[in-house]
């Protein structure tokens, strides 16, 4: 079996970009090339790491040198069993384990699609309404530009 390194590197997601369940693909939205790319990378992740994709994510720019990416529905059904019996704190935990665990896999993801050095990465999880994030941090230098006050 392959790597996840592997496969990220050689650019092969689509095989991996169903979400467990059903076998559909993730409900990824419009957005441009760039960051479809490291949202569909994120769920890849995400599917790997814990057994099942986010069915619904995002990624955006957050001015010039951040990108936010939210995904929604990832928990698994021994993660909802655990949160249904008051455990909220440990599956937090073990998300949170597994993410600083492999924080390499994720800034080099991001670096390779993006071409941006990660400064740093934050990330975090609210168990009680399914929904992760991650935040990227890249050095200072070129980028798009963010949205002016007033437009999308």
């Amino acid at each position: 079996m392959d790597t996840l390194q592997g496969v990220i590197a050689r650019g092969a997601l689509p095989q991996l970009l169903t979400d467990g369940v059903d076998g559909t693909p993730p409900s990824i939205g419009r957005q441009g090339p760039e960051l479809e790319e490291l949202t569909k990378a994120l769920v890849c992740l995400h599917k790997r790491l814990f057994g099942l994709g986010p069915t619904k994510a995002r990624s955006g720019h957050s001015g010039p040198d951040t990108v936010v990416a939210t995904l929604e529905n990832g928990l698994t059904t021994a993660e909802r069993n655990l949160i249904a019996v008051g455990e909220q704190r440990a599956v937090w935990e073990s998300r949170m384990v597994l993410l600083r665990a492999n924080e390499r896999l994720f800034v080099d993801t991001v670096e390779r699609i993006t071409g941006r050095s990660v400064r740093a990465f934050v990330s975090g999880i609210d168990v009680q309404k399914d929904v992760s994030s991650a935040v990227f941090c890249f050095e200072a230098g070129p980028g798009p530009e963010a949205p002016r006050r007033g437009e999308s």
